[in-house]
């Protein structure tokens, strides 16, 4: 079986599924490689293959008239890219953009073989529709955070996911994961820093007051 390793490490489900379609599907699959900072997709882009991720953080994110990044959400290890699966139903082209964060591994399933797949296993029908609920389930909630929740609120709660008291991340990177503008960032950061709550250094967010933090973020445990 063609790079199993992986398939037992991320999706053993499929190889413990014993229909013909689905071992078409992974004899289909290619093994491939992106560098970090490359461009997956971009708005237009006709989607020709089905992509599951192996190794490495993918972003997918909007770009508004006025140049500004609108983060929607991430592509990490056993996930599948919920606008790649959108688009390659509908037919449509890419509506956003997606860059890889780091250097990327992932299995490369043409489309043909999608749609073949799709059609004849229940079991990926159920894979595809499940993931593809999922994602989307949390890409409107992202989109509820970033229209109705104050930005001081996700603000903190972002920095707080880090899981690290020294965050390395740029006012812009934040920005654009908050969906709103850099010099918003900036401003919301030097109130948190005059209030003792973070120190801030260039490229680095020292986080020195987490229970402050995760009281602005309504994070109660």
């Amino acid at each position: 079986m063609k790079h199993q390793q992986f398939w037992e490490q991320f999706f053993p489900e499929f190889i413990h599924c014993q229909e013909p379609a689905i071992r078409s599907l992974i004899e289909s699959a290619s093994l491939i490689s992106i560098p970090p900072g490359q461009m997956v997709f971009s708005p237009g882009n006709v989607c020709s293959s089905f992509i599951l991720l192996l190794e490495g953080s993918v972003k997918a994110q909007l770009l508004s008239e006025n140049g500004r990044e609108i983060f929607l959400y991430q592509v990490l290890p056993g996930d599948s890219c919920v606008l790649t699966t959108s688009c390659l139903m509908s037919g449509d082209s890419y509506p956003a953009e997606a860059i890889t964060e780091t250097e990327v591994t992932a299995f490369s399933i043409p489309a043909q073989a999608f749609y073949r797949c799709l059609e004849k296993s229940a079991f990926f029908r159920e894979f595809v529709f499940k993931h593809f609920a999922l994602r989307l389930s949390n890409v409107i909630g992202r989109m509820d955070e970033v229209m109705f929740s104050d930005i001081d609120s996700r603000l903190a709660k972002t920095l707080l996911s880090f899981n690290h008291e020294v965050v390395k991340i740029t006012h812009q990177a934040l920005a654009a994961k908050l969906g709103t503008a850099r010099e918003v960032v900036s401003r919301h950061l030097k109130q948190f820093e005059d209030k003792g709550w973070v120190n801030l250094s260039r490229g680095t967010i020292t986080l020195l007051d987490n229970k402050q933090l995760k009281r602005i973020a309504g994070i109660t445990a």
